[in-house]
C-alpha cells in the first residue's frame, strides 16, 4: 500500500513538472496577447501581438538601411543630449544591444575566482576585456548575472582570475539563471 502510494505521488509530481511551465507559459502568453489586444481595441485576439511583431520587424528593417541609419544616428544623437532621456536611452539601448545587436556582449562566458581561499568560482561575462583607458590594463569587466533575476553584479576583475569556457553564451546564461539546475547541453 505504501509502495503505490508513493508511486502516485512521484507521478504527481512528474506530472507537475511537465504541466506547470507549460501552463504558466501559456498563461502569460494569453494575459500578453489579451493586454495587447484590449490597448489597441482590436476585434481578433492576438492581432495586437501580430501588428506589434511586424511593426518591429519593419523598424528592425529599416534601421539596416542606409538612408535610415543616418536618421537613426541623428536620433540617437539627440537622445544622448537630452540629460535624464540620455540616461534611460542609453542605457536601455545598450542592454538590448548586449542581447541581441550586433555587439552581443554575454557571448564570452568565463569562470571567475571569487574567493581563492574557499576555492569559490562563478560564472559570469566579459562585458569589455580592455579598459587599458581606465589605465587598467590587466584588468577586465565582467558581469555576474543573479539566478531566477534580471539583475547581477558588475565587476573589474584581473584577467589572472578568469578563465574561458567553452560553452555558448546562451547555455551559460541558461545554467546562471535556472540556478545551475539546468545543465550545459544546448537542449537541457
Amino acid at each position: 500500500m505504501e509502495s503505490t502510494f508513493r508511486r502516485i505521488i512521484r507521478y504527481f509530481f512528474s506530472g507537475t513538472l511537465f504541466i506547470v511551465p507549460l501552463v504558466a507559459t501559456a498563461y502569460f502568453i494569453f494575459v500578453a496577447f489579451s493586454w495587447l489586444d484590449s490597448l489597441l481595441q482590436l476585434p481578433y485576439p492576438g492581432l495586437g501581438f501580430v501588428i506589434i511583431l511586424v511593426a518591429i520587424t519593419i523598424f528592425g528593417y529599416l534601421t539596416t538601411n542606409f538612408a535610415f541609419k543616418t536618421f537613426t544616428t541623428w536620433f540617437d544623437h539627440g537622445m544622448n543630449r537630452i540629460p535624464l532621456v540620455k540616461l534611460i536611452y542609453s542605457s536601455l539601448k545598450d542592454l538590448l544591444n548586449a542581447f541581441v545587436g550586433d555587439k552581443k556582449k554575454f557571448n564570452k562566458p568565463v569562470l571567475v575566482l571569487m574567493n581563492e581561499e574557499n576555492q569559490l568560482y562563478q560564472i559570469g561575462f566579459i562585458t569589455q576585456a580592455d579598459l587599458s583607458e581606465l589605465g587598467l590594463k590587466d584588468m577586465v569587466s565582467v558581469y555576474l548575472p543573479h539566478s531566477y533575476a534580471v539583475s547581477g553584479w558588475h565587476f573589474i576583475i584581473p584577467k589572472d582570475r578568469i578563465k574561458p569556457l567553452n560553452i555558448s553564451g546562451p547555455t551559460a546564461m541558461k545554467y546562471i539563471v535556472s540556478g545551475g539546475v539546468s545543465g550545459f547541453g544546448e537542449n537541457s
